[in-house]
């Protein structure tokens, strides 16, 4: 029976997995039939090792292929040239030793030739690619070099010198055959590699691998290709699920990233389902994967734990990531900013119309996560959220109408003299702070990306359940508020929610705060003003 995998490669004859075939047409028709040398540079658990796995099966008629691994490789093997150049031959020949089919494709001669110099003495790495234009120019078939954990060199100025060789070569490749097309994968790409070696400002950005096309193959997976492996669970499972609806629902929390979306089936599947029952029913429904996600917000793993470690190493990277979550602030996409193209490279970042976005709902939520917990230390929103939870939860739901109302009190006792700039600043995350200890281990929030900005950010609560919809609003006057309960019932509308909250920060001396309940279009909204 297939199961869905997070852990290594996956299969289509042991796991659930979206098909990759178009993926690899793709690949080959524009990269490696051209010859072109690329770099696939995609955040942790990406699916790269997979793609790389399925890619090497896909070009095997028309291509030899050496699909080498550099994690296989220790920190002594890059110690210098020859130690290095060894290593890479034997891993060279490992690979040949399980390709019967590969090694009977080259020529014999070649072959010794080459996988003798590792007990050269005075192996270097320019003997090295004399052997390796000797295997390319007798072999049956072009051939291909594809090499996973590129990261595992960086660091290492020996391999910064492999590809000065190797770049010379492909320069020259008319006189001195070589590799087809080659494929490094790896979270880094070679440019921040070679930054790591030489930081100074004269190489910050010279690197050797300046040959390198740009790959463009979109590796997320869409709510179609989603629906698409659903369907196959389906025809096993028999859930009765709404398969296109499911997967749409995966799809607005993982924005396709491959990892996030095998992870939200996995629980699902294996925990949610073999354990609990919703109502008697199946969970692949949208109450399940809600359930499902709130679960992997409480779970330690290595990608999370990869990303408060870069969010450490990068610090304006991660002021950029707080102003995003918690005021809306609207930034330009620009690739040439470093953090920026860091948090493109790292995974957590990407452009969606000119504007820098987190690339997804499970990540923001995380990170969300980790800055509230963070603050809660110090915060007396937090502190004052947590010692009147009592109040605000039953078995039933969560009485959002008191956590405005004891919310707006906390603000103006504590904050109301404050002005309009700290306000604008801070008002927003000292909500999000004061609600979170009321939710948390029954419910999540997530903030909606469709509709942040520097005025208004939406919260959406899950609780039991229950969904609520709170609009953090900035009043700018009497019309612009009016607009916003009308945006609101809209809103409420998509969501099919008859009542929604707003929560208006209002700089108007003469104003009225607190909490009181209006009709707009068919919708309650409750709007409470600070």
């Amino acid at each position: 029976m297939r199961y869905f995998n997070t852990e290594g490669i996956c299969r289509p004859e042991e796991h659930y997995m979206v098909r990759l075939d178009e993926r690899l047409e793709e690949i080959k028709r524009l990269y490696v039939d051209r010859g072109k040398y690329f770099v696939i540079n995609r955040g942790r658990q990406y699916g790269k090792t997979t793609t790389l796995s399925a890619l090497e099966a896909y070009l095997r008629e028309d291509y030899h292929v050496f699909f080498l691994d550099f994690q296989m490789l220790s920190t002594a093997d890059f110690m210098d040239e020859k130690t290095f150049t060894a290593a890479f031959i034997g891993q060279m020949g490992k690979f040949l030793s399980r390709r019967k089919t590969l090694r009977e494709g080259m020529d014999a001669e070649a072959v010794e030739q080459l996988l003798s110099l590792k007990e050269n003495n005075g192996l270097s790495l320019n003997d090295f690619f004399e052997g390796l234009s000797r295997l390319c120019e007798t072999a049956a078939k072009p051939i291909v070099l594809m090499i996973d954990e590129v990261d595992s060199a960086s660091n290492n100025q020996v391999f910064i010198d492999f590809l000065a060789q190797l770049r010379g070569y492909y320069l020259h490749r008319q006189d001195m055959p070589i590799f087809r097309a080659v494929i490094l994968a790896g979270v880094y790409d070679i440019k921040n590699l070679k930054l790591k070696i030489r930081p100074d400002q004269d190489h910050q950005y010279n690197s050797p691998w300046n040959i390198a096309a740009s790959f463009d193959v979109d590796m997320d997976f869409s709510a179609e290709q989603i629906a698409e492996m659903l369907q196959e669970y389906e025809a096993d499972h028999q859930t009765g699920m709404d398969i296109l609806a499911v997967a749409e629902e995966i799809y607005q929390y993982t924005s396709g990233y491959p990892y996030l979306v095998s992870l939200v089936c996995k629980t699902m599947d294996e925990t949610l389902q073999a354990k609990e029952y919703l109502c008697g029913r199946y969970w692949w429904t949208k109450e399940g994967i809600t359930k499902a996600v709130n679960r992997i917000m409480k779970i330690r793993m290595p990608l999370f734990d990869s990303m408060a470690k870069q969010l450490d190493a990068y610090p304006d990277m991660r002021g950029m990531l707080e102003d995003i979550i918690y005021q809306g602030k609207r930034i330009p996409f620009s690739p040439d900013t470093k953090s920026i193209s860091m948090g493109v490279m790292f995974g957590f970042l990407k452009d969606q119309g000119g504007q820098v976005v987190v690339a997804n709902r499970i990540f923001e939520m995380r990170m969300l996560n980790m800055f509230v917990a963070e603050e809660s230390v110090n915060s007396s929103a937090f502190r004052y959220g947590e010692n009147n939870k009592p109040q605000f939860v039953s078995e039933t739901g969560l009485h959002m109408e008191l956590v405005l109302e004891k919310f707006v009190e906390y603000f103006t006792d504590i904050y109301g003299d404050n002005d309009e700039k700290f306000v604008e600043a801070y008002g927003r995350k000292f909500f999000l702070l004061y609600l979170k200890p009321i939710i948390n281990g029954t419910g999540n929030y997530y903030l909606e990306a469709q509709t942040r900005d520097a005025s208004r950010t939406d919260v959406i609560v899950d609780y039991l359940g229950e969904r609520y919809v709170v609009e953090l609003k900035i009043w700018r006057g009497d019309e612009y508020n009016r607009r916003g309960e009308k945006q609101l019932a809209e809103y409420l509308d998509y969501y099919r929610l008859d009542k929604g909250y707003l929560l208006s920060f209002n700089f108007n001396k003469k104003k009225e705060t607190g909490v009181k309940e209006i009709q707009m279009d068919g919708k309650v909204i409750v709007e409470a003003i600070v």
